[in-house]
């Protein structure tokens, strides 16, 4: 969630006590169990320790992630990004628990590959892929991009990297990633306190935490697990990348096509320039990836 007038100082604040630290990486296995936990929290399931909700509307212009961005000159609803090829390489038909004949997991060399013609870190790319398996399964009909989710993710955090943070290999920054104080100020909204400071840290006033910039009352709503290991975490790469996906495909969206996905990205932000920024960003992405064999 962009805001105005942020400074690095002002972004990553000492973190409140948080839920164990998830497993590193994310396994075959644990996959098919983030497909069984997409659907257990959008029928209601309250078992996950619960920590944003949806992403607040903002200007874009002096967010410091966003500012060597360019905006696409492209006008909304016009088109959609370049499609991606899929994560993994897996085919349309591959269901994200399905591994390779080594029995290894197949986004592992995926991401390293992408990660060199990209530059975005290796970790962060396999939990935005995990995110598209994880959605594919679990609403084909949205055909969310990992390359979209990367747009966003470097917007938001650049990755998990915002403030001089460091992106683990347990997907999470070295320093929690937290927004500025949602006070009111010039180009700032007001958002009283709604978690107590549980999530955020600050008692007084919400701010946006994590690698997607979630805010606690949307976190609670779109809270999601993308490494199975029983936490909801928005500063957990894998579980704030799934909600992303979860909160872009409501209401039945198609984010292949130009409606659905301006539909989507300006509903995470309602900001014209910010959703430019994405579509640049994820075309580039998914036209880079395109240099990479699936193998």
């Amino acid at each position: 969630m962009p805001t105005t007038g942020q400074t690095e100082d002002e972004a990553v604040a000492p973190a409140a006590p948080g839920p164990a630290r998830p497993r590193h990486g994310v396994a075959v296995a644990v996959r098919l169990a983030v497909v069984i936990v997409v659907l257990a929290v959008a029928g209601g399931g309250v078992w996950l320790v619960t920590r944003a909700s949806a992403p607040v509307a903002s200007p874009t212009t002096t967010d410091i992630p966003a500012l060597s961005v360019k905006a696409a000159d492209v006008k909304p609803g016009s088109i959609a990004p370049v499609s991606a090829v899929a994560a993994g390489g897996a085919s349309e038909g591959t269901a994200p628990q399905s591994a390779q004949p080594s029995g290894g997991d197949p986004l592992d060399g995926w991401a390293q590959k992408v990660a060199g013609v990209t530059g975005i870190p290796a970790r962060a790319l396999h939990a935005y892929g995990n995110a598209e398996l994880a959605m594919r399964a679990a609403d084909p009909g949205c055909r969310i991009s990992w390359a979209t989710l990367a747009g966003i993710g470097r917007i938001e955090s650049n990755h998990g990297q915002y403030g001089g943070a460091v992106l683990g290999a347990d997907g999470r920054p070295s320093k929690p990633i937290i927004g500025v104080p949602l006070n009111g100020s010039a180009g700032v909204q007001a958002i009283a306190d709604t978690d107590g400071g549980r999530i955020d840290g600050d008692p007084v006033t919400d701010r946006a935490v994590g690698p997607m910039q979630f805010i606690p009352s949307t976190w609670r709503k779109w809270a999601s697990d993308g490494n199975g290991d029983g936490i909801g975490d928005p500063q957990q790469i894998d579980d704030a990348a799934l909600a992303a996906g979860r909160y872009l495909c409501a209401g039945g969206r198609d984010m292949a096509t130009p409606s659905g996905w301006w539909s989507g990205i300006l509903s995470y932000n309602n900001s014209t320039e910010y959703a430019q920024k994405v579509f640049g960003l994820a075309d580039g992405y998914a036209k880079s990836a395109q240099q990479v064999k699936a193998g």
